[in-house]
């Protein structure tokens, strides 16, 4: 008796959810924009936007032409830094305003000769920080190549003693530093965040603009079945997109090394993550009364989580106040668990406090959506 009416209930369920697929097969504009979602701007955003310092232009004033000097300019080369100018010191502004240089490194007279004597000395570094990431990656590139050739210099002079502990930097999960690695993968949490509450709140909206929520109404059905339609519909839809862009975009063109098992436990945790984003979608789209009001609800509610989900930024830098207030938005959990499932292969057991939260949030998206919507339905 309890298998009939549970086939009672999801039968109705089962059509509507071939009726919304039908419905957005002859959608060809929105097709259009799902394929290129999980395509072209998973590439686009992963190596549009370089997050390494790559042939950066450097000048040299050298004031010494010492044999040191000498060894520090052929420490700057590529590819993060173009082969060095060596310039006058009254061309170092105009240069610098030109933008024909990013970085100018000063050595002073007498250097080799003051280290040796170890008398005080210093090395001036004009940046041009007009470009903030560049400057800031410069600097530090430039620090650790000036310092390391000179701490190598002096241990040959035997200026210094040979350092007791030698310091051994081992990079896991991305040993490159490859930054089209993260720029992709976080791409496609975009993606899955934006389009599963764009495709469900708009299938919801275009119902009522269509009045074709009406002819639902008269059907024997209950408001949660067709809220669970459109949620199972569009979230196949958006799997299925990223199945195919982890495969062909970021696996084959990216080469980013994600292994099948992670992909399959990142789809279950994306599976989680689709229903509380498509829950806060069928919020959103019973507040707005048409389509561009949704658009700009859109904006303004998920385009910040998303910045502040620490997908952009790690969470750690940001503002304490808004670390927690974070905490109750899905995408901050589901960051998370898709770093730690595809970057770092964990299993789903070292992560189910992050999928618990995210099936705890959605219920909670879901119930008030539910309950605007049996509201609207009045």
């Amino acid at each position: 008796m309890a298998n009939d009416e549970t086939v009672s209930l999801l039968r109705p369920v089962l059509a509507l959810i071939a009726k919304e697929l039908q419905s957005l097969g002859r959608d060809r504009v929105l097709l259009v924009l799902i394929v290129w979602a999980f395509t072209g701007a998973i590439y686009a955003a992963a190596t549009g936007v370089s997050k390494e310092l790559h042939n950066a232009p450097i000048a040299i004033v050298d004031h010494d032409h010492s044999a040191l000097s000498a060894r520090i300019a052929a420490a700057i080369r590529l590819p993060q830094f173009l082969p060095p100018r060596f310039i006058n010191w009254d061309e170092v502004d105009l240069l610098l305003d030109r933008g024909e240089v990013s970085f100018v490194l000063v050595i002073p007279p007498d250097f080799q000769a003051d280290l040796i004597a170890r008398r005080p000395t210093e090395i001036a570094l004009w940046i041009d920080a007009t470009v903030m990431t560049q400057a800031f990656l410069g600097q530090t590139y430039l620090t650790q190549i000036v310092s390391e050739t000179i701490r190598q210099w002096a241990e040959g002079q035997a200026l210094l003693p040979p350092q007791p502990v030698d310091l051994v930097v081992r990079v896991r999960f991305n040993p490159n530093l490859t930054g089209l690695w993260f720029g992709g993968v976080m791409e496609i949490i975009n993606m899955v965040t934006i389009l599963t509450v764009v495709l469900v709140g708009a299938a919801l909206i275009r119902e009522r603009e269509h009045g074709t929520i009406e002819h639902l109404l008269v059907l024997p059905l209950h408001p949660w079945q067709i809220l669970v339609a459109k949620i199972v519909a569009n979230g196949i839809v958006v799997l299925i997109g990223v199945s195919i862009s982890l495969w062909l975009v970021v696996q084959g063109v990216l080469g980013v090394p994600i292994t099948a098992a992670s992909v399959l436990r990142f789809l279950v945790a994306a599976a989680f993550f689709q229903f509380a984003a498509a829950s806060l979608g069928v919020l959103l789209a019973t507040i707005a009364r048409s389509m561009p009001q949704f658009g700009l609800l859109v904006i303004l509610v998920v385009i910040p989580l998303q910045l502040l989900s620490g997908a952009v930024t790690p969470r750690e830098s940001m503002p304490e106040l808004v670390q927690q207030i974070m905490l109750a938005a899905p995408n901050t959990y589901f960051v998370r668990l898709a770093q730690g499932l595809l970057y770092r292969n964990v299993p789903l057991s070292s992560v189910w406090l992050d999928l618990a939260m995210t099936l705890l949030l959605g219920a909670f998206f879901f119930t008030i959506a539910l309950k605007r919507f049996r509201a609207s339905l009045r």
